[in-house]
């Protein structure tokens, strides 16, 4: 990611040090990895020209493109400090990821091993299919020293042909640089046996471009071939939308998958790279179901990764970042996701419309509106993005994805501007959030994002717009924005629905309710909660989902039904009145009249 003035925090503000000083003046790592078996890597770093008397050594406790907090001082061990001549030096550590270091001789030389076995965006994992690297998982770093250039020598595995892929800049013989430690902290890393395919792409100003796509897996190089493809017909849709490329530092822009059976599914957007993770083989699924993160994260290289919210800048490596933004940097990037595939031809216009109905349910069905605007949700991100907790949680009740939340008002913005204006829609209006603030490096706010639509639309559309759907949860009306391009939302009459989410129990033969009911559900109304064991509907026995099903099919909306259930060992009774199912379906129209066809078809066409 882009951090244009990217401020590390240092705890001891009475300690001061040596900034950007000569080119020679550079902080050098070697890793190795001789116990790849068993998810250790060897990693020793130099830090001279030191003028203070303590320097303060760190562990990130965030990465690029998460908000919540991952500490990742906890895989450390068997840490070593000394000074030039070998001589171990006084360590004291004011908190679980910082280690203080005194009595040095102008230089600090460390060592230690690090353990990783998890394959994603966040994480590094190694073993002896691949060392799969995230910077900030892996290095520890002088906060102080951030502006010097950095030196890294990866000890590849030959005995297992492996190479390395990287954005951070290429001297050879597995010597890599970046130029301070906000690149370099940006730059994952996939050593493996992997494939690699390239395509030149060129700017309307005739600068040429190297997309590349590296991918780690167990299939065939035919494979590869038919996926990248694929890829080719992504990125061409989606410079479309901006209407030229980002100036991709150094000329490249890399992909960086992993699809293997040991891994876990992310992916996770970077300045001149991303990083692409699955369980899932091209043989196996893969092919169809992981290449839409492939279109997610590259058009993240504009839309978050240049076009960049201001409260996200700096990048915060000690604390949790939080933003207002996610919602449009996040939530419009995933309105794109399938549209992108749609006009690239990878899915059918048919599979496309289909595919809103699931994203439209989950957000509108949700109790969450009530509490939170678009905004809030986005500011709820650090508890939610990739974060862990061990206390219940209510948030099937209080929170919608900003991801889902985002995409459904980034739909409802492009509707609604192509049928506000001939010749408006959301395409235009990011080109003009790229010129204003991508291309430019500006971080933008939300009112800058208003403003600009005032600018594009006229204020009225944008102060209707952004004061019922983003300063408030108001739901636009999608019944007219779906008819205006010769599509239909279908509601599903005459199905009960009560609200809650069961799980079998096979141990104890049991059906309990897995989930807190949705407030105001006709569940929630009556009582029940989580955990709670079904045993009855009107005297009818339940054990299992499908005597659930063929119960209540015998039921209608509006229907009073007695539910008897177990609750912490004490049976008892109440009374449930089924509704009408909120879940719609969404469907292209059968026969649209001629302009809804001609708006349909410039909305999901090629460009």
């Amino acid at each position: 990611m882009k951090f244009t003035s990217i401020v590390l925090l240092i705890l001891s503000t009475t300690l001061s040090f040596s900034q950007a000083g000569p080119s020679n003046f550079q902080n050098n790592y070697t890793i190795s990895f001789e116990n790849a078996v068993h998810h250790e890597a060897k990693v020793s770093a130099t830090f001279s020209n030191l003028d203070s008397e303590v320097i303060a050594l760190r562990m990130s406790r965030t990465s690029p493109g998460r908000y919540a907090l991952h500490e990742f001082a906890k895989n450390v061990y068997d840490l070593k400090i000394t000074n030039s001549t070998g001589k171990e030096l006084v360590v004291t550590r004011p908190n679980p990821h910082e280690w203080q270091v005194s009595g040095h001789d102008g230089t600090i030389i460390i060592s230690y091993i690090l353990f990783a076995d998890r394959g994603d965006g966040t994480y590094s994992q190694i073993d002896e299919t691949h060392a799969h690297l995230n910077i900030p998982a892996t290095f520890m770093y002088v906060p102080a020293l951030k502006e010097r250039p950095i030196s890294v020598k990866f000890d590849v595995r030959k005995d297992l042909d492996w190479k390395v892929a990287t954005q951070l800049i290429d001297n050879g013989n597995n010597n890599f640089s970046a130029p301070n430690l906000q690149y370099f902290m940006d730059s994952p890393v996939e050593i493996s046996n992997h494939d690699i395919r390239e395509v030149k792409v060129q700017n309307s100003n005739n600068k040429t471009y190297t997309i590349r796509f590296v991918l780690h897996h167990d299939g065939t190089e035919q494979e590869v071939d038919t996926y990248f493809e694929k890829i080719k017909k992504i990125v061409e849709q989606e410079k479309a939308v901006f209407g030229e490329y980002p100036d991709f530092d150094h000329g490249e822009y890399t992909f960086l998958a992993c699809y293997i059976p040991n891994a876990s599914g992310d992916g996770m957007e970077h300045r001149n790279s991303t990083i692409l993770t699955s369980t899932r083989s091209l043989a196996d699924g893969g092919m169809e179901r992981n290449i839409g993160t492939v279109s997610h994260e590259f058009f993240h290289a504009w839309n978050v990764e240049r076009i960049r919210p201001q409260d996200l800048e700096p990048f915060n490596f000690e604390k949790a970042n939080m933003s207002e933004a996610l919602w449009f940097a996040e939530g419009f990037t995933s309105y794109y996701t399938n549209l992108i595939l749609c006009r690239a031809g990878i899915i059918s216009r048919e599979k496309y419309i289909e595919g809103l109905a699931r994203t439209y349910n989950y957000v509108w069905n949700s109790p969450g509106r009530k509490f939170f605007n678009p905004i809030e949700m986005s500011y709820q991100a650090p508890f939610v993005d990739a974060a862990k907790s061990v206390d219940p949680v209510n948030r099937g009740n209080t929170f919608i994805s900003y991801y889902s939340y985002g995409s459904m008002l980034g739909l409802a913005l492009d509707l609604s501007l192509r049928n506000h204006k001939e010749g408006l829609h959301l395409d235009d209006y990011m080109k003009l959030v790229w010129n204003t603030y991508g291309k430019t490096e500006k971080p933008y706010t939300v009112k800058n994002l208003h403003r600009l639509l005032e600018t594009y639309a006229g204020a009225p559309f944008a102060n209707d717009f952004f004061q019922k759907y983003i300063y408030d949860s108001q739901m636009p009306d999608y019944q007219f924005l779906f008819n205006s391009v010769g599509a239909a939302i279908v509601k599903n009459k005459n199905t009960p629905y009560h609200g809650i989410s069961f799980k079998y129990d096979q141990s104890n033969n049991e059906l309990f309710i897995n989930q807190y009911p949705k407030k105001d559900s006709p569940a929630y109304e009556a009582g029940l909660d989580k955990g709670d064991v079904l045993l009855a509907i009107n005297e009818e026995k339940i054990i299992d989902d499908n005597q659930l099903k063929t119960v209540l099919e015998k039921y209608k909306p509006g229907n009073k039904i007695i539910i008897s259930y177990k609750r912490i060992g004490k049976i008892s009774k109440t009374e449930l009145q089924l509704e009408n199912t909120p879940v719609i379906k969404t469907v292209l129209s059968q026969n649209p009249d001629k302009k809804a066809m001609e708006k349909r078809d410039d909305w999901l066409k090629a460009h």
